[in-house]
């Protein structure tokens, strides 16, 4: 068996690797830096000595006898108190409204199912009241109403729908 067919995608290229390290610039001499790192750093020495030597002698003199002689301190402190005139102070003492008196009242009626099937306590409803008995209530202000909140599971007229937080009290 042969080897040398050609693979379906073509012919590996030939020559220089893609995948291998770049080739290298050619190197110039260590010379050609200096030809231009020298001239320019002379020439920001000169462009420096140029602008310190422009500066204006009689400023510089005139800085210089400043510092030489010592010159006295004189300081002066004033303290104003300034008197507050009287102050015209009003007091005003309002009158109380009286509280609005609220004397709507709302009218609860609570009806009670006689209980079926005797006084046996001892079946266990699955229903949605959970408190067992034939009592009922609607909600919070019923239960309220009848004067039996807070109401507790197992208690007759219990509901799920009486406890926010079921923690088996409701209307608390």
């Amino acid at each position: 068996m042969s080897h040398n067919h050609q693979p379906p995608w073509g012919q590996p290229p030939t020559g220089p690797n893609p995948y291998g390290p770049p080739a290298m610039p050619p190197s110039r001499p260590g010379w050609t830096r200096k030809r231009i790192l020298i001239p320019a750093a002379a020439l920001l020495f000169f462009i420096g000595i140029a602008i310190g030597a422009a500066d204006d002698p009689a400023r510089t003199e005139t800085a210089a006898d400043a510092k030489a002689a010592p010159a006295a301190t004189v300081t002066a402190t004033t303290t104003a108190t300034a008197t507050p005139e009287p102050a015209v102070t009003e007091t005003v003492t309002a009158d109380p409204e009286p509280a609005p008196t609220v004397t709507k009242t709302k009218t609860v009626r609570v009806t009670v199912a006689p209980a079926t099937g005797g006084d046996s306590d001892d079946s266990d409803d699955s229903g949605t009241s959970g408190g067992g008995g034939a009592t009922y209530y609607a909600n919070c202000t019923a239960v309220r109403a009848a004067g039996a909140d807070p109401i507790r599971a197992g208690e007759p007229g219990y509901g799920r729908h009486l406890d926010r937080d079921g923690d088996g009290v409701g209307c608390e």
